[in-house]
């Protein structure tokens, strides 16, 4: 299965990813605690190594975005994952609709805090992020 695409000079990621290629890493939304119960942070925790405990940062083949804290708190958590992905261009960061669901934000909310990652050649944003951007 591929979780990469470029639609239009765009990167992005699949809706759905199943498994990772080397070196991809899921980047869902978490919260602080890191207790990884539901959605995407649950599959990243079962399934890619996401450790329970740690709700911001790389942890197994992911990166733990908080989303749960309010959205100035996911402002800077997202400008922290950016500073990462820079920090990692060998690294592949696929980024789900963090804060679109138990979280409970819009994508139309969420979308612009990612507007600076879209000149990260090693992001891949969801088709639903870049609709708005």
């Amino acid at each position: 299965m591929k979780n990469t695409s470029i639609v239009n000079g765009r990167r992005v990621a699949a809706d759905r990813i199943a498994e990772l290629g080397e070196g991809e890493v899921f980047v869902f939304g978490s919260n602080i605690q890191g207790a990884h119960g539901g959605g995407a942070a649950w599959f990243a925790h079962k399934h890619f190594g996401a450790e329970w405990g740690v709700g911001d940062g790389l942890t197994g083949r992911t990166y733990a975005l908080p989303t749960m804290e309010g959205k100035d708190a996911m402002k800077g958590a997202v400008n922290r994952f950016i500073a990462c992905a820079r920090q990692h261009p060998e690294l592949t960061f696929l980024v789900t609709a963090v804060g679109c669901g138990i979280a409970g934000y819009t994508p139309e909310e969420v979308a612009p805090l990612f507007k600076e990652a879209t000149s990260l050649e090693n992001v891949y944003l969801p088709q639903v992020f870049w609709d708005i951007l």
